[in-house]
């Protein structure tokens, strides 16, 4: 399976992180589909460039998808069927639903995930790729030329002279839209496709990676007999290619706001990211040669062989954690995967720990933030750690209100907010696009600059909360999956006196960034989807366009001891910040 942006609610960031230490304590159901020859990577490795996506969190329990920018990639599903067919009509209904039921098996045992298509259909589909980008992305040229852009898209068509399966059809779309570099424009699969994903359980590259700067570890391994590759583990070569060689190679399909590389880097060490993209740029041979350093330093080398879920059950699997003989076994708090948010109050020492793994509506996080806020002025709570480390954003009016709980001044949320179109010739391919032509005109208005405004987030100012408004010390822990919504916040609360942003770099833009309104396109002959932001965001001109999220006050950044022994480093610093604080006002 391959991820075209960083899939933010694949594997959550826990409280223990690393940043992706909790995560990979738990195992999730992952399907991958193998080629039957290995996806070439279709340009040379000699740029980076640089989607993700608005976080969807699961109304029912057992259902987990992908979030940043609209990936959907479902680990387990449950379905149920409601409402009662009337005795005098069934019969009739009953027939059509066998009829229908039998089509929809016909399909999905006649899906071929390795059907090629022809050089004529996927020039076609290119072509309505690039134009509907061009009449109507607002920030195509942003951070990346028109020259540039347009040598980007011909090296795409160029790909297009032989027939081509849909994943690397897909390979070669992620490749242009990584050169945008805006976080919410995504790749994704065709809805045949997603469903065989859904059901297939193939072989898969069995570990899970860290990646930062030139260094990769090893986080988790499927093959649980394996005594070699424990968590922790440096690894400098798969199969000859270094850490910075596979780096360099997948960050061209990977992408993120602007230039910033710490949603990349993120994007590669979340859950099996880079396993089901390794697998599909290098192929996946059945012996897997790795070189890593032993416990003393020394290199190494030994093979592996990919994980078979046929053979295999993730139910049986255990990640244990390195402890000290007699040291009782830690386990992670009940559904720490599965909530969205949590609150825990330390009244020793007056601190308050905050988890907000989203802001998408639908979760009751406006009811949620305003009853911690309020549960923490009446327990004078004098300190605040808020961990969005793992929110992909979501809706801005739940950013906006935790904004609003802590921040000492008014506020915009845009200087600038506008379209460049409200429609194009390729709504036909739009999903909902009569009810976004609509909404359209109902919210913006075309100015003199010949744009559509979003006039209200223009001119509206927010204010401070009055009413249990936090005036103590807050610290929010930050990284590259913090994106979309989530920058916004943390964005607008840097500077402000008692509030330090502890971590890396997010991975949303801290100049602003393409969303508010996304659509999703079909390609009418392989039928691969994409998602198109409509609206172009600056949050402050004043701001320096240099392409970066937003950097944190107090860096940390992860180590291979803290990855061995699973040491959430960032949530850390922030306690040891606290101490400080304490000792100082002594």
């Amino acid at each position: 399976m391959l991820f075209p942006f960083r899939p933010a609610g694949l594997i959550r960031q826990g409280p223990w992180e690393g940043d992706c230490s909790a995560n990979c304590r738990v195992a999730a159901k992952i399907r991958c589909i193998s080629a039957r020859k290995p996806l070439f990577l279709p340009f040379e490795p000699s740029d980076v460039g640089s989607v993700a996506v608005k976080s969807k969190s699961p109304d029912q329990k057992g259902v987990v998808e992908n979030q940043r920018a609209g990936e959907e990639s479902i680990f387990w599903k449950q379905q149920s069927l409601t409402g009662i067919v009337p005795m005098k009509k069934s019969f009739g209904l009953i027939s059509i639903l066998i009829g229908w039921l039998c089509a929809c098996t016909t399909t999905r045992d006649e899906f071929n995930p390795h059907k090629s298509f022809p050089p004529d259909q996927l020039q076609q589909d290119y072509q309505i790729f690039r134009g509907a980008l061009e009449q109507s992305h607002p920030s195509l040229y942003w951070y990346t030329s028109k020259d540039s852009m347009d040598h980007y898209f011909d090296q795409g068509l160029s790909r297009m002279k032989d027939s081509m399966t849909e994943t690397q059809f897909r390979a070669v779309l992620s490749y242009v839209v990584a050169k945008i570099n805006c976080g919410h424009t995504a790749i994704k699969y065709s809805k045949n496709f997603m469903k065989y994903l859904d059901t297939s359980r193939l072989q898969t590259f069995p570990l899970g990676l860290k990646f930062w700067q030139d260094t990769m570890v090893v986080t988790i391994n499927l093959n649980r007999q394996d005594s070699v590759l424990r968590r922790g583990t440096v690894l400098t070569a798969i199969e000859g290619q270094t850490p910075k060689q596979l780096r360099d190679s997948l960050f061209q399909f990977l992408v993120t706001d602007g230039t910033s590389l710490s949603g990349k880097y993120q994007t590669l060490s979340t859950g099996f990211t880079f396993a089901n993209w390794y697998k599909y740029a290098y192929g996946l041979p059945q012996t897997i040669t790795l070189d890593y350093l032993d416990s003393l330093g020394n290199q190494q080398q030994t093979s592996i062989a990919p994980y078979d879920f046929k053979n295999d059950t993730m139910r049986r699997l255990v990640f244990p954690i390195p402890r000290k003989p007699g040291e009782k076994r830690r386990r992670p708090p009940q559904g720490a995967f599965v909530s969205e948010s949590h609150m825990q109050l330390d009244t020793a020492s007056a601190t308050g720990f905050m988890v907000l793994n989203t802001f998408d509506k639908g979760n009751h996080l406006k009811k949620f933030i305003r009853s911690s806020f309020k549960t923490m002025d009446q327990n004078n709570t004098r300190h605040l750690v808020i961990d969005v480390r793992s929110n992909g954003g979501g809706e801005a009016g739940n950013s906006t209100l935790l904004t609003r709980y802590l921040i000492d001044h008014k506020f915009k949320l845009a200087d600038s907010l506008y379209a460049i179109s409200r429609g194009s010739q390729y709504d036909r391919y739009v999903g909902k696009s009569f009810m976004y032509n609509v909404l359209m005109r109902l919210i913006t208005h075309k100015e003199s600059d010949g744009k559509y405004h979003f006039g209200y987030f223009e001119r509206h100012y927010f204010h401070p909360k009055q009413s249990h408004h936090f005036n103590g010390d807050s610290y929010i822990l930050i990284g590259g999956n913090s994106f979309s919504a989530t920058t916004l916040f943390a964005g607008a609360l840097k500077g402000q006196q008692n509030v330090t942003l502890v971590g890396e770099e997010t991975g949303g833009g801290y100049y602003g960034n393409s969303a508010w309104i996304i659509e999703e396109l079909t390609l009418p002959n392989t039928q691969v989807r994409f998602l198109l932001p409509k609206f172009r965001l600056v949050v402050d001109r004043n701001r320096q366009k240099d392409g970066h999220g937003v950097l944190p006050d107090v860096w940390s950044a992860p180590t291979v001891e803290a990855i061995r022994k699973g040491v959430d480093f960032k949530t850390n610093k922030a306690r040891e910040l606290i101490s400080k604080k304490a000792v100082q006002t002594k």
